[in-house]
């Protein structure tokens, strides 16, 4: 069984960084996409970064290219998304997602197992 969770999420000031941890188990080869998407209140949930197999390609939405930053450490079963420069509109609820071979890396719709969440939120 797949199990996903989230953990790191906290508040901080518009600049700040944070790095988001999602502990894995249960991942097979066949479900080797991994991502990130974030939910704001009244928005819809959005693709934020994915990592293909452990890190041969990886996949960035534009409002976060150059600021966010997904790898994966297969030793210990962790995905991360570090989160620098962060901005008001980055506060939401950041889920860790898995799913097969990345074929829409950034749609909710090309993955399977979700984790729980966790809430970020930025200040001025």
């Amino acid at each position: 069984q797949v199990q996903l969770v989230e953990s790191g999420g906290g508040s901080v000031q518009a600049g700040g960084s944070l790095r988001l941890s999602c502990a894995t188990s249960g991942i097979t080869y066949s479900r080797d996409c991994m991502g990130w998407f974030r939910q704001a209140p009244g928005k819809e949930r959005e693709g934020v970064a994915s990592i293909y197999a452990g890190g041969r390609s990886t996949y960035y939405a534009g409002s976060v290219k150059g600021r966010f930053f997904i790898s994966r450490d297969n030793a210990q079963n962790t995905l991360y998304l570090q989160m620098n420069n962060l901005k008001l509109e980055d506060a939401a609820m950041y889920y860790c997602a898995a799913g097969h071979y990345c074929y829409t890396p950034l749609q909710t719709t090309g993955f399977d197992v979700w984790g729980q969440g966790t809430q970020v939120t930025v200040s001025s």
